[in-house]
């Protein structure tokens, strides 16, 4: 192929790529009901029929346990405030330790530090990128509480190992399915299988309301408390007879009226939306699979991906030159994606930075100046809390020198805008003494 873009050649792609809307006329239909109904939200904070919430937030629920087939679906406004209600449900006491992961959106290890209690990063597996059943096993105290685990990328975590585990040790495990609805461990949906799931309905999630999130559990006790921490639970709890007081300082997490309709038609376009990634995405890897130093992504066994991103494996001793360098040279040769221009080429280098090297874990800093919840917590617990780089070294390595991560697989793209996807990274590789 032509000179590389990165050193004066011309792209591959000279247009941006399509946008990926989901929305169609059915979410503004049944907006369009919601505006005719003049009921935008129905919630009250106390204890009224209206407690839980308008008609649509009702249906909406009442659809998603259907769907995945579940007791109690929980919707709120974000699946940041669905994980700052499950680590409230699950009982969890100041300066407590919960095991969370280190390559996933902060929220997910953030939510233990909004009841005082300290996250413990494990690392994650090298191929499937969740987190890794030793690693848990290793960081688990007499103080922990429970493990939030990830289903990250749109990979079901290991929920038959890390599940028995969690038995063992009385701990709660809670699953982060932002990234993975309609995913599958041995036929079970994914968000169903800990004792607490989540979903996210964030705009650049697989379906979404704009913002949103689900809880679902098949326990009536945490579905209570997850509902009362959403709504205002120190106003309800007299009036509604509950006597476990215990984390019930509640919050504003509740979704309106109108994102409930545009969610509750969005679950019925999930299935379609999902086949196509796994669609584009068989093209993409059948199309890449002999390049010498990609490793296509791993499902796990039992498991079906949802693919929220798409990632390789990368390997510079096969190249010559760092991962960071080959990737700079494939964004040259693309175009962003429209709407989402000023996030520039959605061709990454890892996918976030590890978790625990964020000023806040760097510098033990949450609230005020003085190292709280965590200089009690040393104190109380006998022990010192470490996030120095290369307590996660598997994490590390996939970040900084291994993974690429990718979105040019989503819904809406044609067969032409996959082949220049794919030509960019054959393109690189055809002229990489270029680069070396």
């Amino acid at each position: 192929m032509s000179k590389l873009a990165l050193l004066g050649g011309e792209k591959i792609r000279k247009e941006k790529f399509p946008p990926y809307k989901p929305i169609g006329e059915e979410e503004f239909e049944h907006s369009k009901k919601v505006f005719e109904s003049s009921i935008f939200s129905r919630f009250l904070g106390c204890w009224h029929e209206d407690f839980y919430g308008g008609p649509t937030v009702q249906e909406l629920e009442k659809k998603w346990a259907e769907y995945f087939g579940v007791k109690h679906a929980i919707s709120v406004n974000s699946a940041t405030s669905a994980l700052y209600c499950a680590v409230g449900a699950v009982g969890t006491e100041p300066f407590e330790e919960v095991i969370v992961c280190p390559y996933t959106m902060c929220a997910s290890a953030t939510a233990p530090l909004i009841y005082n209690a300290i996250p413990v990063f494990a690392d994650v597996e090298p191929d499937c990128f969740c987190l890794d059943v030793k690693s848990i096993e290793e960081r688990i105290t007499d103080k922990t509480r429970a493990i939030i685990v990830v289903d990250i990328l749109g990979q079901p975590y290991n929920a038959t190992e890390i599940n028995a585990l969690a038995k063992k040790h009385g701990l709660y495990v809670i699953e982060d399915c932002a990234q993975a609805p309609y995913a599958k461990l041995n036929g079970q949906y994914t968000g169903t299988l800990g004792d607490i799931g989540i979903y996210s309905l964030n705009y650049h999630k697989h379906i979404h309301s704009g913002e949103g999130g689900i809880l679902v559990t098949n326990n009536d006790e945490l579905a209570n408390r997850l509902k009362l921490i959403r709504n205002h639970a120190e106003a309800v709890v007299e009036a509604k007879g509950d006597k476990d007081l215990t984390n019930m300082v509640g919050y504003n997490y509740r979704m309106t009226e109108i994102e409930a309709a545009i969610a509750y038609e969005q679950l019925d376009k999930l299935a379609p939306l999902i086949e196509e990634r796994r669609k584009n995405i068989r093209y993409i890897e059948d199309r890449l699979k002999d390049l010498p130093f990609l490793t296509m992504p791993k499902v796990r066994e039992g498991g079906e991906h949802s693919y929220y991103q798409h990632a390789f494996l990368y390997d510079e001793n096969v190249t010559g030159i760092h991962r960071n360098k080959f990737v700079e040279a494939v964004c040259a040769e693309l175009m962003p994606i429209t709407l989402r221009e000023t996030e520039g080429i959605k061709v990454g280098c890892g996918y976030v930075k590890p978790l625990y090297l964020l000023p806040i874990y760097q510098n033990k800093i949450a609230y005020g100046t003085k190292g709280f919840p965590w200089n009690y917590a040393e104190k109380e617990n006998g022990r010192v809390y470490d996030y120095s780089k290369g307590i996660c070294p598997v994490v590390e390595d996939l970040h900084f020198n291994k993974l690429i991560s990718h979105e040019y697989m989503r819904p809406g793209l044609t067969k032409n805008d996959l082949d220049d996807f794919i030509n960019s990274f054959i393109k690189v590789w055809e002229n990489i003494d270029e680069l070396r």
